[in-house]
């Protein structure tokens, strides 16, 4: 069904009227912009503007009128987050994550909230290499990553090794004097260093996988 010149009317005035206030006009206020004296003519139309789905009445309320494309809106936008790429992270051999590898309009993926944990300290990287394949943790997936400087034994983490400026994906072990980052890859053996010669960047969260046709 197409909407009367009336009912668009009326429609656009409730859509400009939102984005400027904030808030939803009165009956009142929809007829002295849609040149209507009636309030029961108003009525009439926002009936066939909600019957036809174009938006939501609260009769509880005197600005209980909510467009439905806004309702839309921000419902999907409660739901959705968007978590940065920071740059890849080696699940083998350790690689350097590239400096300025970050682009802000770009380097993004979206995510459903329940997806990601609270807090605004969540960011991902992609993975490269098969040292996490025995943790599902495959080449090409993403692993979102908590911002931590430290970590309890058995916590996947992001290493930084100091002396080869390199970044790594391993399980963090601290043994007495000695860190082990073990490998989740039966073939490969686990890297040792003394603890002022590692870093920790951050603790992986969830894993979302890449999946190969």
């Amino acid at each position: 069904m197409n909407l009367s010149d009336r009912q668009t009317k009326i429609l656009d005035f409730l859509r400009a009227f939102t984005l400027q206030n904030g808030y939803p006009p009165t009956i009142r206020e929809i007829g002295q912009a849609a040149s209507i004296t009636s309030t029961s003519v108003v009525n009439y139309n926002l009936e066939i503007l909600q019957r036809l789905g174009h938006i939501y009445r609260d009769r509880t309320v005197s600005r209980g009128i909510r467009l439905v494309e806004a309702l839309e809106e921000l419902v999907e936008a409660s739901h959705l987050i968007n978590v940065p790429i920071l740059g890849r992270i080696a699940a083998g051999v350790p690689i350097p994550v590239p400096d300025g590898a970050f682009d802000s309009e770009t380097d993004t993926i979206e995510l459903t909230r329940d997806l990601v944990p609270d807090g605004g300290d969540i960011y991902a990287l992609r993975v490269q290499g098969y040292s996490m394949i025995d943790a599902l943790i495959n080449d090409g997936d993403i692993v979102l990553m908590r911002h931590t400087t430290t970590a309890t034994n058995g916590d996947m983490v992001a290493a930084w090794l100091v002396d080869q400026e390199e970044t790594t994906l391993k399980r963090f072990f601290h043994e007495g004097e000695i860190i082990r980052l073990q490998p989740e890859n039966r073939t490969m053996q686990p890297i040792y260093v003394t603890p002022d010669k590692v870093e920790i960047q951050g603790r992986v969260v969830a894993v979302i996988r890449h999946i190969y046709n």
